[in-house]
């Protein structure tokens, strides 16, 4: 399966950090949040965040996947599925998938953003936190993604669960303003964004998409 023609990109986190990221205008790789006061339930595992800050992304010297902003290519992803069963033991966040929203973004105007600001992308194969993580940093070897496995939503086969983990890596941090849609679960967490939103200057649309949900 050929890479769609205008892929999206997307990001989740807890409906709770979002006056931090309007304030912001921008969300941060964890790199830097180690150094910053953020507000909200990180939804992550303490163990894997670590472990990225030391791992390199090899197409660009030096960097380490911490030093990057990750997106899935898909909604419905499986870290959203671990938050949902919220039985890992690794998780220290255990309140269900109910208040993850999804940021979703246009892959080629973040390219097109990124280049004209000399920052640096890549996206990865596979999960970026594997230490076995093949990465690239050019649009026409976005075929190598398993774009079959990235809309799959039986992932208990090693190699779908292998493939819909790959991830596009932002460097340092992401604008606020290049986010183009917001995805919810539920009205309740559509009105706590929308009023998170309020006197924002950029304010992408809220919808109720259950079916990126599980």
């Amino acid at each position: 399966m050929a890479a769609p023609a205008h892929p999206k990109i997307y990001h989740i986190v807890h409906a709770d950090r979002l006056p931090s990221i309007v304030a912001d205008g921008a969300l941060w790789c964890d790199a830097a949040m180690v150094k910053r006061a953020g507000s909200g339930p990180t939804i992550g595992m303490g163990s894997i965040k670590a472990r990225r800050l030391r791992l390199p992304v090899d197409c660009h010297a030096d960097d380490k996947v911490g030093d990057y902003v990750p997106f899935y290519f898909c909604p419905r992803s499986i870290m959203l599925y671990v938050i949902h069963c919220a039985n890992h033991p690794e998780l220290a966040y255990r309140g269900g998938q109910g208040p993850i929203v999804h940021l979703e973004a246009d892959l080629h105007e973040v390219v097109a953003w990124a280049d004209t600001q000399g920052r640096r992308w890549a996206f990865s194969l596979s999960n970026a936190g594997a230490v076995y993580a093949q990465f690239r940093s050019r649009l026409d070897q976005l075929d190598e993604v398993n774009w079959n496995a990235v809309a799959a939503r039986d992932f208990r086969q090693a190699d779908i669960k292998e493939g819909k983990q790959a991830e596009f890596l932002v460097h340092e941090s992401f604008l606020w303003s290049l986010v183009r849609r917001i995805g919810v679960r539920s009205a309740p967490v559509a009105q706590q964004v929308a009023s998170a939103l309020q006197g924002a200057s950029h304010r992408p649309p809220v919808e109720i998409l259950p079916q990126w949900y599980y």
